[in-house]
């Protein structure tokens, strides 16, 4: 999925703002234009040495049902740390939220904002042990050991019916450096992340935190910081999760 770099109406400026006040964090997101990877790595500094390597798993049908339903299933295995599955659902409006889901500790709702467009989603999160993804992925253990009994209502409760999360195939692995940044002029956190693709296709994106409360000033010293530094803010935008899963389901389909 792609978003046009063009700026928001005033009516979509509005409910992003509402929306915010009803997140618990809204994160901000830059797509890097291919033609812009080295020299947006050299103007920030990024040393791949010092990137955390991750796997990434989605679980969808071939023809992506869930996707289409607006959710999204995935567990992902992290150098030097426990491996995690989450269901998340978006778009999601945070006043539709069941009472239940909502004070759950596992769960958040999050607002990503991006160049012309933005999404409000809520994640329901698990911890898992670090060879818990592996051994489900391999056919060691059916696929839904990976969710707790929380995350299995909530897939219930959105996917489409009569879908459980044992029926669903395997998307990826895809191989991700993730690498954070403190850029002294910029004052927050920056992340990197370097997306790898089986056919050797990238998406760069960065990315940084903040809370409602802050996202105006945020955003504000974000294009300052990265215009600073050459970076275009006016490229298309690719999101990372549909590029994936719809080149997966082509190798699955095609086979």
């Amino acid at each position: 999925m792609t978003t046009a770099p063009t700026l928001l109406l005033p009516d979509q400026l509005m409910r992003l703002l509402e929306l915010t006040q009803q997140s618990d964090s809204v994160e901000l997101k830059l797509t890097v234009p291919a033609s812009q990877y080295r020299s947006a790595a050299k103007a920030l500094a990024i040393d791949p040495l010092d990137a955390q390597i991750r796997q990434v798993y989605f679980l969808d049908t071939p023809d992506l049902s869930l996707n289409q339903a607006g959710v999204v299933v995935r567990a992902r295995r992290i150098q030097g740390r426990d491996s995690d599955s989450t269901v998340k659902l978006r778009p999601l409006v945070p006043s539709d939220v069941e009472p239940s889901i909502r004070s759950s500790p596992n769960f958040t709702i999050e607002v990503d904002a991006m160049p012309g467009g933005y999404v409000c989603s809520g994640s329901m999160k698990h911890p898992l042990g670090p060879t818990a993804v592996l051994r489900s992925v391999n056919g060691d253990q059916p696929l839904r050991k990976l969710f707790s009994k929380e995350q299995r209502t909530f897939f219930t409760a959105h996917a489409p019916q009569g879908l459980t999360i044992d029926d669903l195939s395997v998307l990826g692995p895809i191989l991700v450096l993730k690498l954070k940044l403190k850029p002294q002029e910029f004052g927050r956190p920056l992340v990197v992340e370097l997306w790898i693709y089986p056919d050797g296709s990238r998406v760069v994106e960065l990315s940084t935190k903040t809370t409602p409360a802050e996202d105006i000033k945020t955003a504000v010293a974000a294009r300052a910081f990265l215009s600073s530094k050459g970076i275009s803010l006016s490229g298309e935008q690719q999101t990372k999760t549909k590029t994936a899963l719809e080149f997966f389901a082509a190798e699955l389909n095609a086979g």
